[in-house]
């Protein structure tokens, strides 16, 4: 297995339970695949160096996991 980090930004603008969706979310796709989450780092709402979009601003949510080629997938 590969070590290997993943980090999501969702819209400034989601709720804090659509948030938590997103994170199990993927959680559930790393273990399910044969991963290991080794952390996961929400590094809150930050601020674009460019606006996207309609957006300055995006929630980060960092992922620290072991995995192969079935969990890239």
């Amino acid at each position: 297995m590969s070590f290997y980090e993943h980090t999501l930004i969702a819209k400034q603008d989601i709720s804090t339970p659509d948030l938590e969706k997103i994170e199990k979310k993927y959680k559930d796709i790393i273990t399910k695949t044969e991963g290991e989450i080794i952390k996961v780092e929400k590094w809150g709402l930050l601020s674009f160096a460019k606006k996207i979009k309609a957006y300055n601003k995006g929630f980060y949510i960092h992922y620290k996991f072991k995995g192969d080629n079935k969990t890239l997938e």
